[in-house]
């Protein structure tokens, strides 16, 4: 569909066929459409996605409560995640979203209606774990860019600090030195490629870990004296 106009015929098949009157361009609305004594539904069409297609359609709430919004269903490599992040902002503004394929299908992908969201017990957990293990505030709200350092970032940086001032060590001695409580796990495991096996139970560093420490900003002589405090207060 190369033209908003396209949009229109499929959409006034659909509400015909379900014994509504239709009419387009009324007064501000791009589709209006009666049954009876109903209030009327508005759709609002465009192209694609857009905020002022947003805009225009919450602007209609004040006319009726049954708004849609109207797009061609979106196709290419991003198409799922911006089909579904677009109706979830439709459910939230309380707007209905339709969506037509090339064919001229319509699918009704959501009606208009209160926005009722379910809450997550397991991914609130999983926020506050991360919350709380995140030592300080190492990153910039909204500042990805550079990469995001999450509290297991920070448990291989402390790791991989360690065995940059001491060498290659074992599991047992460096999670007692850092506080990492899960730091042979963590080396065996190695999701950065920053550690290596030296033997059963003793880890070293790796080139890519010596890196991960000068790109993270983690000055050896800084770490160096946080953990010699650790090991201190723990002597």
């Amino acid at each position: 569909m190369q033209r908003e106009q396209d949009l229109y015929p499929p959409l006034k098949a659909m509400f015909e066929r379900q014994g509504y009157v239709v009419k387009g361009e009324v007064g501000a609305a791009d589709l209006v459409a009666r049954r009876g004594d109903e209030p009327p539904v508005i759709v609002e069409m465009k192209l694609r996605f857009s905020l002022s297609l947003f805009h225009q359609a919450v602007a209609r709430l004040a006319l009726s409560d049954s708004v849609y919004i109207a797009v061609p269903r979106p196709s290419g490599r991003t198409a799922r995640r911006a089909l579904r992040d677009n109706l979830a902002l439709c459910r939230r503004l309380g707007l209905g979203l339709i969506t037509l394929r090339a064919d001229g299908r319509v699918e009704v992908q959501c009606d208009p209606g209160p926005y009722r969201p379910r809450k997550s017990k397991a991914r609130e957990g999983r926020l506050l774990r991360e919350f709380d293990r995140l030592e300080g505030d190492p990153n910039a709200g909204g500042a990805t860019r550079h990469g995001i350092v999450t509290a297991y970032r920070q448990d291989a940086l402390r790791c991989a600090a360690w065995l940059a001032e001491q060498g290659a060590s074992r599991g047992a001695v460096v999670a007692r030195a850092t506080g990492v409580a899960a730091a042979t796990r963590l080396m065996r495991d190695n999701h950065y490629g920053w550690f290596e096996r030296a033997e059963k139970g003793v880890y070293t560093l790796t080139e890519a870990g010596r890196a991960g420490l000068v790109h993270w900003a983690y000055s050896w002589d800084q770490e160096a004296a946080d953990l010699s405090a650790a090991k201190t207060g723990s002597g």
